[in-house]
């Protein structure tokens, strides 16, 4: 099972964090162990370390509306998404 890293910017990082919606969509596809983080020297950039059992299962989920709508409430800019799989 990978290790998977995810940077992005966000509109409200209080918000983001306080969010219970990313372990609501990300659990049901198998993604487990969801840790959350922030740029001490950028407050809006934040990130997920996670484990990941099926890479395509998310890259899949990832295009669906349901990503998008957890994605733009919890303040997520799509624009800035950053995965790095461990290698």
């Amino acid at each position: 099972m990978p290790t998977v890293m995810v940077y992005h910017d966000v509109k409200d990082t209080k918000h983001w964090l306080a969010s219970p919606l990313r372990k609501q969509v990300f659990e049901p596809i198998g993604v487990t162990n969801i840790r959350t983080f922030v740029d001490i020297k950028a407050s809006n950039r934040v990130g997920l370390v996670m484990d990941v059992a099926d890479m395509e299962k998310l890259d899949a989920f990832m295009q669906t509306k349901p990503a998008a709508d957890a994605m733009a409430h919890d303040g997520v800019l799509p624009e800035t998404l950053v995965f790095l799989v461990q290698s």
